[in-house]
């Protein structure tokens, strides 16, 4: 038997779940309790919570037997919710429910088999399963008992589960009879459900619950207690759960990381750059910092006016091993997730914001991009290596701005400005899309309260960031596609067919024309919004553009990134927040030959890509891609709920206005300069009769004309802002409501008193950020 150290045990003194598989594994011998306190040396107390340990690990299917053996089990609960994935000859398949991508290559297909009374055979009664496999269809859930047979796993069915999307998220209300009720907390869902259990929970809570049979008569009942939903720091827990983002780390996981923190650097297989005055330009209250940059004149006669520069990125390769518990949690959380009052990390803290953060004056691992930029900003040359940096700055956007502007700035910021300035002779050249829309900038005080809502500004310490970035993403793409290696494309389509139609249509309502027959290109946009002198239509066509765009994504095969008008594009240079820059590294790993020795701490020898990614990179892609739009939903949801919230001490009061989007029930605004959307249905335009023009979106009177259409400026009364929801809903301003179209003339005023309707439908128009 393999001989273990107590050392290597966690800080309680146990072995994790994984020693205690590994030793399993690799023991020729019968494994039982004894075998296992003896290899790890555990002794009296210990061994009692070695019992509950592998009581535990039994209940999650990841050993089997008494305690005198144990063998592995497979990852298969003895009892667990399964998903049907298929009926193949009349037999229902499933899969383990919480099944991801970086579980297995391929999940444990189990049958679901109905459990029989033994003694009367295949013609006696079934022992009590409430689901019937004949009623089972692919995409059900069920609750299951597992058992491994001579001819693989199968289960017993013991009651079908509500879909995962019949999950429902709200806020106990009660009625006037006393009766309770779900509120939503989704702006999309418009009614409240009755609560058939209350599980304990109290008017005010926010809860999960579920359905409690297949009418909606029948309720839901509360599944789960989560708190006060308008405490400080509550609206992004709503999105938390509301999208099934995973934010807690397991022990296993964090014991990993703890582990892996210690790992030495080694000068010996590190290209030593501690010598650079590289610096780190971020966000004031920036946690983790993924990327550095420096540059120098050149001093080669062979390329006068060019520069020699650095992108530093932090080596998380070398601390997040392909196949450990770190890698896994990674794989599933797929990105950081950025809220005003929180972060949600891809990685531990330990390794997010300590050892992988490119933190001032410490040694720091790092993936460094060497980089020969010409006098036209053009990358000449590139190559790879693993470093050892030492920064010798953090410096805040505004402040490195700040330096620049004042003439006070140290000569390795203005070499960088230098630099930038070169890069965007190339990055004009290529004449990428320039949509320049605002952003909005929740600011909290120490309580967790709102502060402020403001727009962010855009400055040019943001743009050379931002070049630096991407002329080192498109060096990694170009020297993975050099070595022939498996590589995550960062890709951007070009626009369908179907929405340069729709914006053709709506840039006609502005008396101007886009000319199919041609070939669309960025630069294309770029002239039509560079020729519009007027800033509020220029806004609102920039806007069109912005939607006519597909969404990118991350994918194995190169099909370009239409915005940025580049035919090589990845993303390399944020891999603490980042799965897909992660599995950019570990190719770069392999084809330029960058491994490291083994680490002399227990785990994973290889920082390359794992064999079951080269083999299929499309599924991880897939899982990842998935997982981005899932962060960018909640965290512009979360922004809705603290502007809703902000805006809710203010009822009734004008706001300057504009039309972003028209339907038949309305018309969508936002607030000018903060960004607060909401919905003014029909009902509260006056008594008149209004008809919906498609192409012109526009909602126009039919016996007045008065006319409502995307762009209009106008001032709107704030009647309702929810907190729950995000919704916002206005009504027409007593008296004179103006309202100025795009034309510059003054619409008419609708005729009657504005009614009040039935609670609106309100959808998010704008598009928050920009993620490339």
């Amino acid at each position: 038997m393999p001989h273990h150290h107590k050392a290597s045990t966690g800080d309680n003194g146990l072995p994790s779940r994984q020693q205690i598989l590994d030793l399993i594994a690799s023991s020729d011998e019968t494994v039982g309790k004894r075998e296992i306190a003896r290899a790890f040396g555990l002794k009296g107390h210990e061994k009692i919570a070695l019992k509950a340990l592998l009581k535990d690990m039994a209940e999650e299917g990841l050993i089997d037997g008494k305690r005198t053996a144990f063998h592995a089990m497979g990852g298969v609960p003895r009892v667990t919710v399964l998903r049907v994935v298929a009926i193949e000859d009349g037999e229902a398949i499933a899969i383990p429910d919480n099944w991801q991508p970086d579980d297995a290559t391929v999940p444990p297909r189990l049958r679901l088999v109905e459990r029989r009374a033994g003694p009367q055979g295949r013609g006696g009664p079934r022992k009590g399963p409430v689901a019937a496999i004949a009623a089972l269809r692919p995409g059900d859930r069920v609750l299951a008992r597992t058992e491994e047979t001579a001819t693989g796993w199968i289960a017993h069915p013991m009651k079908k589960l509500p879909a995962a999307s019949e999950q429902f998220l709200g806020v106990v209300e009660l009625d006037g009879s006393g009766k309770p009720w779900l509120a939503p907390v989704d702006k999309r869902e418009r009614h409240s459900q009755p609560i058939a259990d209350l599980g304990g929970a109290e008017v005010g809570n926010l809860v999960l619950a579920e359905p409690v049979g297949r009418s909606p008569r029948s309720g839901v009942k509360v599944t789960q207690l989560l708190g006060d939903p308008l405490a400080p720091r509550a609206f992004s827990l709503i999105a938390i759960h509301k999208h099934g983002i995973p934010n807690v780390f397991s022990a296993e996981t964090l014991e990993e990381a703890e582990l892996s923190a210690k790992q030495p650097l080694s000068p010996e297989t590190r290209e030593d750059l501690t010598h650079l005055p590289i610096v780190a330009i971020d966000p004031t209250d920036a946690r983790d910092h993924d990327d550095a940059i420096w540059a120098e004149a050149d001093t080669d006669p062979a390329n006068p006016g060019g520069f020699r520069a650095l992108v530093a990125i932090a080596d998380v390769s070398f601390y997040v091993r392909p196949g450990g518990a770190i890698d896994r949690e990674a794989r599933k959380r797929g990105n950081s997730v950025y809220f005003p009052d929180r972060v949600v990390p891809m990685l531990p803290e330990v390794l997010s914001a300590d050892v992988c953060s490119l933190k001032a004056g410490a040694p720091r691992a790092a993936m460094a991009c060497h980089l020969t930029i010409d006098d036209k900003g053009r990358i000449t040359n590139w190559r790879f290596t693993r470093a050892i940096v030492r920064i010798s700055e953090v410096i805040a956007y505004e402040d490195a701005q700040a330096r620049i502007d004042g003439n006070t700035a140290e000569p390795n910021l203005l070499a960088l400005w230098n630099c930038w300035r070169v890069l965007t002779h190339a990055r004009d050249a290529r004449d990428p899309l320039d949509l320049d829309l605002p952003e909005r900038r929740v600011v909290l005080d120490e309580q967790g309260r709102i502060a402020s809502i403001a727009l962010r500004e855009r400055l040019d310490a943001h743009r050379v960031v931002e070049d630096f970035m991407i002329a080192a993403n498109v060096a990694a793409a170009k020297a993975l596609e050099a070595k022939v290696q498996p590589t995550v494309y960062r890709i951007h389509e070009p626009p369908s067919r179907e929405k340069l139609v729709a914006l053709k249509d709506y840039l006609a309502t502005f008396d101007r024309n886009l000319a199919l027959g041609q070939v669309i290109t960025p630069g294309l946009f770029n002239r039509m919004l560079k020729d519009i002198a007027d800033d509020s239509e220029k806004a609102l066509i920039m806007e069109a553009v912005l939607r006519s765009q597909t969404q990118a994504y991350y994918g194995p095969r190169n099909a370009g990134h239409f915005g940025l008008s580049l035919g090589s594009y990845a993303h390399f240079t944020s891999p603490i927040r980042r799965y897909a820059d992660l599995l950019v590294h570990r190719a770069l790993v392999d084809g330029w030959g960058l491994e490291q020795p083994a680490p002399k701490v227990d785990l994973p020898a290889t920082t390359g890509l794992a064999a079951r990614d080269r083999d299929d990179l499309a599924r991880v892609c897939d899982a990842i891609s998935a997982a981005e739009r899932r962060a960018m939903v909640a965290e512009r949801e979360t922004i809705d709920r603290y502007v809703a919230a902000w805006l809710s001490a203010r009822i009734g009061e004008i706001f300057p206005c504009r039309i972003t989007g028209v339907q038949r029930f309305g018309f969508f605004a936002t607030i000018i300069g903060l960004g607060g959307d909401g919905l003014a249905p029909v009902s509260v335009l006056g008594d008149e009769r209004f008809s919906y023009n498609e192409k012109a979106q526009a909602l126009e009177g039919e016996e007045t004309g008065t006319r409502f259409a995307v762009g209009d400026l106008l001032r709107l009364r704030l009647a309702e802002a929810n907190p729950l929801t995000g919704a916002l809903k206005f009504e027409l301003e007593d008296g004179d409501a103006a309202i100025e179209p795009r034309g510059g003339r003054m619409a008419a005023k609708p005729r009657g008193k504005p009614i009040m309707g039935k609670r609106g439908r309100p959808t998010n128009i704008r598009h928050q950020g920009k993620r490339r």
